[in-house]
């Protein structure tokens, strides 16, 4: 009696800790498709600021996330933060720590998902505004890091058009560098970061034609502006009034449409 009494008060016990446990896996189980639904509820949200222009309240948003270990909500994040040091509201001293916040932002979507286009893309963007802060030096010292995130973005998603512009952009930049620069830059590489006017004309109509492909072949002010830029610097006086033309009649949503 004694034996059987012990068999089935361990019976009981073993029963009850089974049932807790699977309590506690339905519990879980919950919890983590709870999490992921407010995740993706979250860059739902952000998406919609995003598109509104809604700056200063798709920030607070996110911010409320910068601890989260998804890369979504992150580069995200990362963007808002850029986004807000380039209003003309922001204090010098903000846009400098909202740029640093931008790149630990951008750093961290990174570790949590190599994969992920975009968090490239941010990085990249970011460290190169954090140059802005750290001297020409650094920033040329950055150069070749930024455009391999670049590139490594248009591997990762070959469709998207802001990434090939921005590869455009870096183009230009060393197409346009001063003298004084290019002497810093070759006592920092012993090939240094260079490029033509002509290598940034291609990568623009690569970028046209990825527009064309999304049925928005104006997509960016910006592009349309230094496509125009471009073709001056290659005396192409016809075809840099055309894009000049397009990027004054461009409509500005943004800050940067309007200094465009």
């Amino acid at each position: 009696q004694v034996l059987r009494k012990s068999l089935q008060r361990g019976l009981a016990l073993s029963t009850g800790s089974f049932l807790v446990y699977e309590a506690q896996k339905l519990i879980s189980g919950f919890a983590e498709v709870h999490a992921s639904f407010k995740v993706e509820e979250v860059i739902e949200q952000a998406d919609y600021l995003y598109g509104s222009g809604e700056t200063e309240k798709l920030y607070r948003l996110l911010v409320q996330h910068k601890n989260s270990d998804d890369a979504e909500l992150l580069w995200r994040l990362a963007r808002a933060s850029r986004d807000l040091a380039q209003l003309s509201s922001t204090s010098a001293e903000e846009k400098r720590q909202l740029a640093y916040e931008a790149l630990e932002y951008a750093k961290k979507a990174l570790e949590k998902n190599e994969s992920n286009f975009a968090a490239h893309k941010w990085y990249g963007i970011c460290l190169s505004d954090v140059g802005d802060f750290e001297g020409i030096k650094t920033k040329i010292g950055n150069a070749f890091v930024i455009k391999e995130h670049f590139q490594r973005a248009v591997e990762l998603n070959p469709k998207d058009a802001t990434t090939i512009h921005l590869i455009g952009i870096w183009c230009y930049s060393f197409a346009e560098m001063p003298w004084y620069q290019r002497k810093i830059a070759a006592t920092l590489f012993a090939t240094p970061p260079t490029s033509t006017f002509q290598e940034y004309a291609a990568h623009s109509h690569l970028k046209l034609f990825s527009c064309l492909y999304t049925a928005d072949p104006n997509f960016y002010s910006k592009n349309l502006l230094f496509l125009g830029k471009t073709y001056l610097k290659l005396n192409n006086k016809k075809m840099a009034l055309l894009w000049l033309s397009k990027a004054k009649e461009y409509p500005a949503h943004t800050e940067e449409d309007k200094q465009v």
